[in-house]
């Protein structure tokens, strides 16, 4: 680890967590229920996908037997605000059938698996790429996986410390060569990220605003400019 990266680190999340206060990442009752949140909430806000994964509750069809033996388009109409319902019901169907198989539906047998071969397990699914697998990991399995996205990039790369064009891997990499593996961190870490992106940190940020101007007083946002 590098010292001063780590520290900046800290300093970071310390400072969102005093603006922002803890965000109680993944909402939902059960792993599984997180696990089908993942994946509806694909190129979609988490509030579309809440309400899909309601659906599907109220429903009585949130559960790994009901969606791996249903038909897809019987998923896929209770999914519809989650956005590309179709392709997301035979996902969320493959899935829940994996899930049945490999794992007896069982959630601690799943988080039992070492944490590297269950990840390249998940990423051979069908439409699974690194981020939905890695909030699996993290929110439902408990693995100490630190979630990057968008917001992850946009925010870090105006406080310099990542690239532009930052890969997902290289994002990735900033925080868990840099922190302590901590489930609870990185849990409530990404959590504050995509709080701060959503208000602060826009594409047209609000910089004046931003709880992480003052980090080290060395951090300089350069979000005006970008």
């Amino acid at each position: 680890m590098t010292a001063t990266l780590t520290d900046d680190l800290l300093d970071i999340y310390n400072a969102l967590f005093a603006a922002f206060g803890h965000q109680h990442w993944w909402p939902a009752k059960t792993p599984f229920e997180t696990m089908v949140g993942a994946i509806l909430a694909q190129n979609v806000s988490w509030t579309n996908a809440a309400q899909a994964v309601a659906n599907l509750d109220g429903a009585g069809m949130l559960d790994p037997h009901v969606l791996s033996a249903a038909d897809t388009p019987d998923i896929a109409r209770l999914i519809v605000p989650s956005r590309f319902y179709n392709r997301k019901a035979e996902r969320i169907r493959e899935f829940a059938g994996v899930y049945v198989t490999e794992f007896q539906a069982d959630p601690a047998v799943m988080t039992a698996v070492e944490t590297g071969a269950l990840r390249e397990r998940l990423l051979a699914l069908r439409g699974f790429g690194k981020e939905t697998v890695d909030t699996i990991l993290l929110y439902a399995c408990t693995k100490p996986v630190f979630v990057v996205d968008a917001y992850t990039r946009r925010a870090f790369s105006r406080y310099g410390l990542l690239p532009q064009k930052a890969s997902y891997d290289r994002m990735q990499r900033l925080f868990s060569d840099n922190l302590d593996p901590d489930v609870e961190l990185f849990n409530d870490y990404h959590a504050q990220i995509v709080h701060l992106g959503k208000t602060v940190c826009r594409k047209s940020p609000l910089c004046d605003r931003c709880p992480v101007r003052a980090v080290r007083g060395t951090l300089a946002c350069a979000g005006a400019r970008a």
